[in-house]
C-alpha cells in the first residue's frame, strides 16, 4: 500500500496516500477497533458548518488570513455537499469528548484546503489546529456539531414526516366519521363510538407530539461554541461566540444562539435529554397507533377484522395466503429501539464530571438514530399502510350488534343493576340484549328500541 508520513505531537504515523486525514485520525482508527458504528454524517456536517462559520468570523475579527478562511470555507463546503464522506472513518466508541472526530474534520479540511490554496498559487498553508481549530476546542465544537445535527434532523426530517402521517390520518378521520363501531377498553367490549372518533385520538397524538418536538428543539438551538476548553472562552475573541452563532444561523437557516452559560453547555446535555423525551413520546404514540391498526386488522376471519390494510408481501414461508401487518411490526420495533436509546441518552447525560461530559458521541449517535428511524418508519407506515386503510363494514356491523355493552344506554331508564341483569342474562343464554330485556320483563320491545340507538351513544346526551 502506498502511504505518506503524517506527524503529530506524539511522532510519525503512516497514512494511506488516498486518504485525506492526518496523524490523529489514523491513531484513533487504530486505537479504537470497536464495533461498526461510525460517527454519523450529520455530526460531520455539523462540524463542517461550524468550521466554516468560525473561519469567516475569525477572518472578520482579523485573527485569520482571508485566504486561509476562504480555503477552510471551500473544504467545509465539500464536506457539506457529501464529496468527502469516505475520509471520516472513525467509530462512535472513541474519546467521550469527540476529540478525534473534531481532529478528523480539522485534518481533512486542512488537507483539502491546502490543495485548494496550491491551486490558487498561494504560498499559505493551513494547520489543522492553529487555523482550522482557531478559537475552538473539541469540548465546545463537538456539542455544537451535535446540536446543529439534532436541530436539522428534527426540523427538516422528523417533523415533515410526522406531518405527512398526520395529514393522512386526518383524512381517514373525516372519511370515517359516521361509521359507528363498538369501542373497547381493557381489550373488552365497551360502548360505541365512530371509527372517525377512534382515529381522531391518533390524530391528536401526533398534533401534540409535533408541538412537543418543536418546543423542545428551541433549547437545542443554544450552542457551546466559544466556551473552548472548560467554558471560560480561553483563546477566543470576546465577540467570537455571538458572531459565530449568527453565522451558523445564516448558513443553516435555523435560529441558533450562543449558550448563555458555557460551563453548563460543555458539561450538561439536558437539552438533548429533553428533546429526545419528545421523540420518545412520539415513539410511544406510534407504538399505540401501530398496535391499534394491527389489532383492528387482525384476522382475516378469526380476529377483530374491523379494518382492512394493504397486503404488501406474503406473510409466511409455510402458510399459503397468509398476510401480516408488517408495517405495524416495523413501527413497533422502531419504538422499542427509541425507548432503549432514551435510556442510553439519559444515563450518558448524567455522567458530566466537573467541566466536561465525556459521553457525547453515544448521545449524538443514539439521538440521531432515533430521529431517523422515527421519520423513516412514519413515512413507510403512511405510504404502505395508512393510506390504504379501509373499514370492513360487515365486521363492524356484526361486532356492534353482538356487543353486550350497548346495555349501558339503559342505565338512565332502568338503573345500573337492572341493566347488568339483562347483560348477564343475554350472555348466559346466548341471546340478544333485546331478547333478554323483553323476557326479563324489565322492558317492552318498543321501549328497548327507543332506548338503544348506537349512533346516539357516540356523543353526550
Amino acid at each position: 500500500m502506498d502511504y505518506r508520513i503524517e506527524r503529530d505531537t506524539l511522532g510519525e504515523v503512516k497514512v494511506a496516500n488516498d486518504k485525506y486525514w492526518g496523524a490523529q485520525t489514523q491513531r484513533s482508527k487504530e486505537n479504537f477497533p470497536i464495533g461498526q458504528e461510525t460517527m454519523p454524517n450529520e455530526v460531520i456536517d455539523g462540524f463542517a458548518i461550524l468550521k466554516k462559520s468560525a473561519a469567516v468570523v475569525n477572518s472578520e475579527l482579523g485573527l485569520l488570513d482571508k485566504e486561509k478562511a476562504d480555503a477552510i470555507v471551500y473544504a467545509s463546503d465539500q464536506i457539506i455537499e457529501g464529496n468527502l464522506t469516505e475520509h471520516f472513518p472513525l467509530v462512535v466508541w472513541q474519546t467521550g469528548s469527540g476529540t478525534q472526530s473534531n481532529m478528523n474534520v480539522n485534518e481533512v479540511i486542512a488537507f483539502v484546503g491546502n490543495k485548494w490554496l496550491k491551486e490558487q498559487n498561494s504560498e499559505l498553508t493551513l494547520h489543522p489546529n492553529d487555523d482550522v481549530n482557531k478559537s475552538q476546542s473539541s469540548n465546545d465544537t463537538y456539542p455544537t456539531a451535535m446540536h446543529i445535527a439534532a436541530v436539522i434532523k428534527m426540523e427538516d426530517v422528523v417533523i415533515p414526516s410526522l406531518r405527512t402521517l398526520k395529514t393522512t390520518i386526518k383524512e381517514k378521520m373525516e372519511a370515517f366519521k359516521d361509521i359507528v363501531k363498538i369501542g373497547r377498553t381493557h381489550l373488552q367490549d365497551a360502548t360505541p363510538l365512530t371509527l372517525g372518533q377512534e382515529i381522531s385520538g391518533w390524530h391528536r397524538m401526533l398534533e401534540k407530539t409535533e408541538k412537543m418536538i418543536e418546543q423542545s428543539t428551541t433549547y437545542v438551538k443554544e450552542i457551546a461554541l466559544g466556551g473552548t476548553a472548560v467554558g471560560t472562552g480561553l483563546n477566543a475573541h470576546p465577540q467570537f461566540s455571538e458572531r459565530v452563532a449568527t453565522k451558523i444561523s445564516e448558513f443553516t437557516g435555523k435560529d441558533f444562539i450562543t449558550a448563555p452559560n458555557k460551563f453548563h453547555a460543555l458539561t450538561s446535555h439536558d437539552e438533548l435529554v429533553y428533546a429526545h423525551g419528545a421523540l420518545k413520546a412520539l415513539a410511544a404514540d406510534m407504538m399505540k397507533i401501530a398496535n391499534d391498526v394491527r389489532w383492528l386488522a387482525s384476522g382475516p376471519r378469526c380476529g377483530i377484522g374491523e379494518i382492512n390494510i394493504p397486503a404488501n408481501e406474503p406473510g409466511s414461508s409455510i402458510m399459503p395466503g397468509k398476510v401480516n401487518p408488517t408495517q405495524s411490526e416495523a413501527v413497533t420495533m422502531v419504538a422499542a429501539q427509541v425507548m432503549g436509546n432514551d435510556a442510553t441518552i439519559g444515563f450518558a447525560a448524567s455522567q458530566g464530571n466537573f467541566e466536561l461530559n465525556v459521553f457525547k458521541p453515544v448521545i449524538a449517535y443514539n439521538f440521531l438514530q432515533s430521529a431517523q428511524l422515527l421519520a423513516d418508519s412514519m413515512v413507510s407506515f403512511n405510504d404502505r399502510c395508512v393510506v390504504g386503510l379501509e373499514p370492513n363494514y360487515e365486521n363492524i356491523e356484526k361486532n356492534l350488534n353482538d356487543s353486550l355493552m350497548l346495555v349501558t344506554a339503559l342505565n338512565p331508564h332502568i338503573g345500573y343493576e337492572n341493566a347488568a341483569k339483562i347483560a348477564k342474562k343475554a350472555f348466559a343464554e346466548n341471546t340478544t340484549l333485546k331478547e333478554a330485556a323483553v323476557s326479563s320483563g324489565l322492558l317492552t320491545e318498543e321501549q328497548f328500541d327507543s332506548y338503544i340507538n348506537p349512533k346516539e351513544m357516540t356523543y353526550p346526551k
